[in-house]
């Protein structure tokens, strides 16, 4: 499945819907995704992982570098993830990062956490 990076302002956060591979290839088109609604001044945003099936350390990399930004000073913003697959959760527990996200099983239930 070829990667593809989708976002959109909403009410009250920013949704990025992202589907494919992201690995060290599509990583940096991950991060200018993510990083334009930070640079916008908008901390809110929900990540859709459904139709991913691979992440690379380099998509670590970006989720994490993204959380730190919006988390940052006085922000009080936040990264939430929504269909995060089975084999993909598995890959969060197993460097950890499970305790730094919070899950959502459907983009509308991380949608409205906000």
């Amino acid at each position: 499945m070829a990667f593809k990076v989708n976002s959109k302002q909403l009410k009250r956060v920013d949704l990025v819907e992202v589907s494919g591979r992201v690995d060290s290839g599509s990583a940096p088109q991950f991060e200018a995704a993510i990083q334009k609604i930070i640079d916008d001044g908008r901390y809110r945003i929900v990540v859709d992982l459904t139709g991913v099936d691979y992440m690379s350390s380099a998509a670590f990399r970006v989720l994490i570098s993204a959380l730190k930004q919006v988390k940052k000073g006085t922000r009080r913003g936040n990264v939430h993830l929504a269909g995060v697959s089975p084999k993909l959760m598995q890959v969060f527990k197993l460097g950890g990062f499970d305790e730094l996200f919070k899950f959502y099983d459907k983009q509308v239930d991380a949608v409205g956490s906000f």
